[in-house]
């Protein structure tokens, strides 16, 4: 298993505000600079994915300077650095696209390989329950080898596929009736979501950024490029926004940065739905030291369980005791994104608030369903893979993770295995009273926070009790962290007829059933009378 650890905090901040009080004068300036900018974008994407493998710092100098005769040196840098990210990107989806198809293959081979109708375990699936559905995975399997070859090509070649302005909205013309859209609309949102109006920062140019320029007071401005030189309103080639704009998040973080002339990349777009157009702000932070594990477990912490549904957390102190009553915070993930995503952060923000009163760290789980939601690993089970599907790992574990660092706040992240079903073993039922119903999950939450603390999580079984003596032996639940042996089974404790045998001797001392004599164990676990002889 994977050791606990800090994480640590955000490397960037991105802040958004709305442009609002844009004049049409200023809303056909952006449209044309932005399709220039984006038909420069597109083309220099096109020349990235063409040199593959062998493109090195000499063409990514050439490609700049080609686009510089048409723009400027500043937009010219900024385009083939979104260029060279997003071909990154790609290249990272086609290893994870990799990685599923070996997954799916794997699997198919394995129930392919046993008998119909068999029955799988806990590690591993089963057979397929027919010979219909056996046949139907055999030309499965060819389907997916053949896109394991062609995407193996593709990468030992260097050949990646990207559509700027997205797949989802390419996809989209096709099936205007579906998305309830015309075809005038989904032009529209095509040409927005292909525009580039991205600057990137400069540390010591004024307010942080020579090409899209937002000053203290509010003022927006942008260097226009050369073929459209002659819109300019304000000196050196420049045009000055109507509108004002400020900050209601981090607002002094960004006034801060503006004024020490640090750098800060701005991003103009519009969204076509409401009819809008934004401007976000986005910065580096300087590395932060990481508090170390023994601090924050110091005082003991909050294990945190994630769910569906909820946050199931309960405080642990630092010998690993449950300590008050189990919390639960809610959240509804039904609805559109941005209703899914405000959900998560306001229990994420009930969450952090009651760390922060008690001056508690947060242990949670390193989960990733990446490999956990395919169908050839659980079949006809569409509820269940419904399930872990929606649940936010990724996107709470990054909310949490950038709102906790500015409340002061330690993440550990501990190994997901096992938490949930020997939270419920060795600890659902002892936490469970007749005021108090303690769920799988909070019982999950005990867990996480004592794996986060360094202790067990699965409680020894108490020796039977022959009187108020400890003559049966320590009749403890817990071991402490030094004892040898502590998560293994218990020796046997001699007994009436086994005065001769100590204790934690013999061959076999830990096992139960190899000390039995043989006929009163079996490999089942339960006992059983011998038959009885036969006699004339």
């Amino acid at each position: 298993m994977t050791a606990p650890f800090v994480v640590p905090g955000p490397s960037g901040v991105s802040i958004r505000t709305r442009l609002g009080g844009l004049s049409a004068g200023d809303e056909r300036v952006l449209c044309l600079v932005g399709d220039l900018l984006g038909s420069l974008a597109s083309r220099d994407l096109k020349a990235r994915c063409a040199a593959g493998l062998e493109h090195d710092s000499e063409r990514w100098a050439e490609r700049k300077r080609g686009l510089t005769e048409e723009s400027s040196s500043r937009w010219a840098g900024s385009i083939t650095k979104a260029t060279h990210d997003q071909w990154a990107l790609a290249r990272r989806g086609q290893l994870a696209h990799i990685q599923s198809l070996q997954a799916g293959i794997e699997t198919i081979t394995h129930r392919l390989s046993l008998p119909v109708g068999e029955k799988g375990t806990k590690r591993a699936p089963g057979g397929y329950h027919s010979k219909q559905e056996w046949c139907a995975k055999s030309r499965r399997l060819h389907l997916l080898k053949d896109r394991l070859q062609a995407a193996r090509a593709d990468r030992e070649a260097g050949v990646v596929h990207v559509v700027r302005g997205g797949k989802r909205l390419l996809n989209t013309r096709h099936h205007l009736n579906a998305a309830q859209l015309t075809e005038p609309d989904w032009r529209q949102r095509w040409q927005a979501g292909r525009r580039f109006l991205t600057a990137d920062g400069e540390s010591g140019k004024r307010y942080g950024n020579e090409t899209i320029r937002v000053t203290d007071d509010g003022e927006v401005s942008l260097r226009l490029p050369a073929p459209l030189a002659h819109l300019a309103n304000a000196p050196h080639g420049r045009y000055v926004l109507t509108a004002r704009v400020s900050f209601a998040h981090r607002g002094e973080q960004w006034a801060d940065r503006v004024t020490a002339n640090r750098a800060v990349a701005y991003r103009i777009h519009e969204d076509i739905d409401r009819g809008r157009w934004y401007l976000t702000a986005s910065w580096t932070n300087p590395p932060v030291t990481l508090v170390p594990l023994a601090t924050a477990r110091a005082g003991g912490l909050v294990g945190v369980d994630t769910n569906a549904d909820h946050l199931a957390a309960w405080r642990l102190d630092e010998h690993g005791n449950p300590v008050g009553e189990p919390l639960r915070f809610g959240y509804d993930l039904s609805g559109t994104a941005d209703h899914r995503d405000a959900q998560v952060r306001h229990a994420l923000i009930r969450l952090l608030h009651w760390a922060k009163r008690h001056s508690l760290a947060i242990a949670i789980e390193d989960l990733d369903f990446t490999a956990e939601t395919t169908r050839e690993k659980h079949g006809r089970r569409k509820r269940f893979r419904k399930l872990i599907s929606g649940m936010p790992t990724s996107r709470l574990r990054a909310r949490l993770v950038s709102m906790a660092a500015e409340l002061g706040i330690s993440i550990v992240a501990v190994d997901p295995a096992y938490t949930s079903k020997w939270g419920a073993q060795h600890w659902q039922k002892p936490l469970t009273s007749t005021t108090r119903k303690t769920t799988r999950h909070d019982a999950a939450a005990v867990a996480i926070g004592r794996r986060a603390l360094g202790h067990p999580i699965r409680r020894r079984t108490a020796p039977p009790l022959h009187d108020q003596s400890d003559r049966a032996g320590h009749r403890t639940v817990q071991a402490r962290p030094g004892t040898p042996r502590r998560e293994g089974n218990r020796p046997r404790i001699p007994g009436p007829r086994t005065r001769s045998v100590g204790a934690g001797r013999g061959e076999n001392a830990v096992d139960q059933n190899a000390q039995h004599r043989s006929g009163r164990s079996t490999e089942h676990g339960f006992w059983q009378q011998d038959s009885l002889p036969l006699s004339r």
